[in-house]
This record gives C-alpha cells, structure tokens and sequence, in this order.
C-alpha cells in the first residue's frame, strides 16, 4: 500500500480514516494538525506535524488528503488543498469500497467519496471535495471545486454546482437547476430552483 498523510486531525478526519482503511489502497503514516498537537493520536495514528511542515513531508511521502471538515464555509479546506499543491503534494481521490462510482464518472483530485455514496454516470465531481456518507450524485451532474455535499443529500440529474458550496445532510436540489458558487444549502432543504450565489437557503424553495 501507498503511503499517505492527513491534513486536520478531528471530526471528519476520523470518518476518512475509516474510509482509507476499508479502501486498502493508502496506509496512514501520520497526521498534520495544530503544532500544539504533535504527539497526539487520532485513532492511533499520530500527530506527526503542523501546516508548516508539508512541504519537508512531502519529500518523503508525496501522497496527502485534506481532512478537515466543511461546514457551509470552504475557506480552511481551499487555503490547505492549495498550500499542499504548492508544496508539489499529490492529492489522490478516494473512493469507500462501500460507495458506487460508475465507470463514465469523474472524481477530481484530493475529494472523498464516503461509505454508501453514490455517484451515477456522467457526474463529475471537482478537486478537494466531500462526497459524504450515502449521499446521491445523479446522472450527469457537475460538482465544482471545494464542495461538501452531506450526509443523505440527494443531487438530481444534471444538476451544476459551482465551487465552495455546502449541500446539508438530507438535502434535495431537483433536476437541471443551477447552484451558485458560495452557497449555502441548510439540512432537509428542498430547492425547487435555480440559486445565484453566495446566498443561505433553508426550508422548501421553489
């Protein structure tokens, strides 16, 4: 197996630690997080360094992921995906062994798919994007960069997304809409239209 680092140590790093494992193609060598938490572990992997040391890890094990979660902003995830690239990091997708990625789909480089998450024919999803747990990608839909779309969100067919948006967990957005860059989609959201971005919506939006 490769050898891989993680880029933010808690909550969602604990869910795609669990992913690489399942997967079998990466082995974790270790973790960056804040320097006052070297030498701690997360999920027996270690805290291995800080942000500032990617680039002399990356001599070593070119292989990295960006962990840290995405709560409606993408900002910490963008500045981290892009400090890696800098350092000259490989950014691998990873797919759960669980999730169902069709063979015509296209998974950019350092995004996540999640255990049960499924992503149809004709997708293709961005760069550092979170494809969570048993969420649903349709059929030819567009996914830009630095997305998270969560836990149980349903994505219909032919849907564009634009980057740094967040889809909340049980979110549906309908058929051949449009979603802006920069937005926000609440929990259990029913979007029944096209969305500009940089907006907040909740509730049922036609």
């Amino acid at each position: 197996m490769k050898p891989i680092i993680l880029i933010g140590g808690g909550g969602h790093c604990i869910s795609c630690i669990d992913v690489i494992e399942q997967a079998a193609e990466y082995v974790i060598v270790g973790i960056i997080d804040k320097a006052e938490k070297v030498g701690q572990s997360v999920l027996a992997y270690p805290i291995i360094g800080s942000d500032d040391d990617i680039a002399k890890f990356a001599e070593n094990t070119p292989n990295f992921l960006i962990t840290v979660g995405q709560v409606k902003s993408a900002t910490l995830r963008k500045m981290l995906f892009r400090r890696a690239v800098q350092a000259g990091c490989s950014l691998p997708p990873i797919v759960s062994p669980s999730a169902y990625v069709s063979r015509h789909a296209k998974i950019g480089e350092g995004s996540i798919i999640m255990h049960h998450a499924v992503v149809n024919a004709g997708a293709r999803i961005g760069r550092n994007c979170i494809v969570n747990t048993r969420a649903l990608i349709e059929h030819e839909v567009t996914i830009g960069d630095h997305c998270h779309v969560s836990t149980g969100a349903v994505i219909n067919g032919q849907v564009v997304i634009g980057d740094e948006t967040f889809v909340g967990s049980q979110a549906t957005v309908g058929n051949n809409l449009s979603i802006g860059s920069n937005t926000v989609i609440g929990a259990a959201s029913l979007i029944l239209k096209d969305l500009s971005g940089g907006g907040t919506y909740v509730g049922k939006v036609v």
